[in-house]
């Protein structure tokens, strides 16, 4: 499963999920709320890149 990493250097990984934001391990990215923000920086989903 790809992870996206934001152009902070933060990195979603869908098997690990986003616990602390309310997004379960598991949750593949297209699956993501589309107002999710990077918990680091605060840019959107679009700036993310599929790594």
């Amino acid at each position: 499963m790809a992870k996206y990493v934001c152009p902070c250097g933060y990195v979603y990984d869908p098997e690990v999920g986003d616990v602390e934001n309310g997004i379960a391990p598991g949750t593949a990215w297209e699956d993501v709320p589309e107002d999710f923000v990077c918990p680091t920086c605060g840019l959107g989903k679009d700036a993310f890149e599929e790594e």
